[in-house]
């Protein structure tokens, strides 16, 4: 997608030497500026602090965080280690686990003298495989919005938390259809959720207003009264693990869109491509929620009068603070889900027609 008019992916390699480059997105969207990664140590720290987030985008940089390892040692013990590392660093989304299994598939069977090049490509692919896949849910969720948009001759999309490209490679998942939309002529707009505490909506009207699509932010508590009040066609988020059963982890907050959303009569769409269905999970009771840190309650990001990153603190350091990461919204409400094979009810039937690959284990 388009960053200051310029083609950008969120995550890509140096032009010459054994590194990458990324988006910091914990300065977005008030300073643009990219970080490279050269380590392991550097990939761990990127996706546990949120200089890269969301679930596709957390694999592809823990692919390449293998490659990075790999690059300096490439022993067993070097590989174990860097995929012990990695895996610890968040725990709910299942691509990270996903991209982890696949380099290290790739890897354990070879002479130690042929990893290096074989990670660094299976990185890459791991990349542009992403990016392809989200494109091809635009293309399948754009069947769903199209009809939708016919009805009134525009289309009005509620989001949640961030689920465009900055949390892929490219593309995005909840937003790969809206930018679909766009680009076929559809006159698009998108209400974009605050979702505190990290605020990751502000990403969102971000990359919407680099590309041209309009919208509007609220506060996460609007959304009830925009939908109940028809200020919108349908709910469109991404997710961070799809259980077996079609249950969907997403964002905080998610789940109270989707209550919303079946209450309006609304469609409420999850888009995901395949690394974020997690066919082990049997029901979203198994999947784990991230407990972060207090102090992004405690403490807030912004700029100052002068245009300069602060910090400000709105809580006492030692008020009690509770801070779930994800929440689950049961298949029930979920509309659809959209990946690169197409749509399907958000149940294990619906899945397993698109993956039957995945029946029996």
């Amino acid at each position: 997608m388009n960053v200051n008019g310029a083609p950008t992916r969120t995550i890509w390699p140096v032009a010459r030497g054994r590194a990458v480059d990324i988006i910091d997105q914990t300065t977005l969207p008030h300073e643009y500026r990219t970080l490279r990664l050269s380590t392991l140590e550097d990939a761990a720290r990127a996706i546990r602090s949120m200089q890269v987030r969301g679930a596709p985008l957390i694999g592809a940089t823990a692919a390449y965080g293998v490659a990075l390892a790999i690059a300096r040692r490439a022993d067993d013990t070097a590989l174990a280690d860097a995929v012990a590392t990695l895996a610890g660093t968040r725990p709910t989304a299942i691509n990270l686990r996903w991209a982890l299994a696949r380099m290290r598939a790739l890897l354990s069977p070879l002479p130690a003298a042929e990893r290096a090049d074989a990670a660094w490509r299976e990185a890459a692919a791991i990349a542009d495989e992403d990016a392809e896949q989200c494109r091809r849910i635009g293309e399948h969720g754009l069947q769903l919005l199209r009809p939708l948009a016919e009805k009134r001759g525009r289309l009005d999309i509620m989001t949640h938390c961030n689920a465009g490209w900055l949390a892929t490679v490219d593309h995005g998942t909840a937003l790969s259809p809206v930018y679909a939309a766009f680009g076929a002529g559809i006159a698009v707009h998108v209400w974009v959720s605050e979702t505190r505490p990290r605020n990751q909506g502000l990403l969102t009207a971000w990359e919407l207003g680099q590309h041209g699509v309009p919208y509007t932010v609220i506060a996460d508590n609007a959304a009830g009264l925009l939908l109940a009040s028809g200020k919108a066609d349908a709910v469109i988020v991404g997710a961070d693990r799809v259980a077996a059963n079609g249950d969907v982890a997403n964002k905080i907050g998610t789940y109270l869109k989707a209550l919303a959303a079946r209450e309006a009569g609304l469609p409420f769409y999850v888009a995901v491509p395949r690394s974020t269905i997690d066919f082990a999970c049997p029901t979203g009771i198994a999947i784990p929620i991230e407990e972060r840190g207090g102090e992004e309650l405690r403490i807030g990001l912004g700029a100052d009068k002068d245009g300069h990153l602060a910090r400000v603190r709105q809580l006492p350091a030692d008020a009690a603070v509770a801070n779930p990461a994800f929440d689950i919204t049961p298949a029930k409400f979920v509309a659809a889900l959209i990946t690169e094979r197409g749509a399907c009810n958000a149940s294990e039937a619906g899945l397993l027609a698109l993956y039957p690959e995945t029946r029996g284990g």
